[in-house]
């Protein structure tokens, strides 16, 4: 059920939301985080929308979509409710707002958190320079930003050190989650040989690329390049033998290669950004190796 208020206030929209609760049992009880997406009024606004839904059937939780519209139109906000069938395991409060009310996205956020309920940010377009500075970041404990489709992602993600705060992450971190169990897994194999250098791979605007080299760089006492070019990861061990993942750009199945050993295939697609959200709400701790993966960054060399 989807509720349009138009032209409305905070104290309406709430009260709207407890005669749901009242007449038709949409109920706030059991949630386990409120969720604040912080992005632009725009036809991209659904699919961001769904994306969050999804990520709730997991968690749980009260989501709140603060869409800011055009600054050049006077001061509104225009609000809808969504619950059952279409707020999946969740309700989702969006927030449009207009003229200089866009400025104001923490006063309007506010009123709609969750008592006791942890708070999560999610910035799925452009994000702030200092996520923890931004009023409504002041307001999570995890707050969860997306370098992949920017502008320049690779300056996006490498810039993200400068302004880390604890509580920070990227969804092109929980993208190569996949890629990161699969490379443990082949070099947890015998023979065990110290890895001399590494090289990965990839498209020069996929974060997820950058995250990998970072990542890797972050864990061994080796060299790490990153190139641009097909999607594969290359580690050159001390006995002359090397290990080689590699998948075509939009596939879904990698090759797994080393020498000695006959190639075999594994299941390695691309993660859809529902997917890597849920899995951003299970943790709400600090994650270290996002912070170490950064700080490898610095040590890669590109070509």
């Amino acid at each position: 059920m989807i509720i349009d208020i138009p032209s409305t206030t905070t104290g309406q929209v709430n009260k709207k939301l407890v005669e749901l609760r009242k007449t038709g049992g949409a109920v706030t009880l059991g949630r386990v985080l409120t969720l604040v997406v912080c992005t632009r009024d725009s036809e991209n606004s659904e699919d961001i929308i769904d994306a969050a839904n999804e990520a709730s059937r997991e968690h749980p939780c009260r989501v709140i979509v603060v869409a800011r519209g055009s600054r050049d139109a006077e001061p509104r906000l225009d609000a809808q409710i969504r619950v059952g069938g279409d707020a999946g395991a969740s309700e989702v409060v969006v927030l449009r707002l207009f003229g200089e009310l866009a400025d104001h996205e923490s006063s309007v956020v506010v009123p709609f958190l969750l008592p006791d309920t942890p708070v999560v940010v999610w910035w799925p377009e452009t994000a702030p320079a200092v996520p923890a500075k931004d009023p409504v970041g002041k307001l999570a404990i995890r707050r969860i930003t997306d370098a992949t489709d920017r502008a320049d992602p690779a300056a996006e993600i490498k810039g993200r050190l400068a302004s880390y705060t604890s509580g920070d992450t990227d969804l092109a971190w929980s993208r190569i989650t996949m890629w990161r169990g699969l490379i443990t897994s082949a070099v947890d194999q015998p023979p065990h040989s110290r890895i001399e250098s590494a090289v990965v791979s990839g498209l020069v605007d996929e974060p997820a690329v950058d995250m990998i080299a970072g990542w890797l760089a972050g864990r061994l006492d080796a060299p790490v390049s990153r190139r641009v070019g097909p999607l594969f990861v290359t580690l050159e061990f001390a006995d002359g033998g090397t290990l080689t993942i590699s998948r075509p750009q939009t596939g879904t199945t990698a090759t797994l290669s080393r020498t000695g050993k006959p190639d075999a295939l594994v299941a390695l697609g691309r993660r859809e950004t529902r997917d890597c959200l849920a899995e951003e709400l299970r943790r709400l701790d600090p994650d270290e190796a996002y912070e170490a993966a950064l700080a490898g960054l610095t040590k890669v060399t590109y070509e």
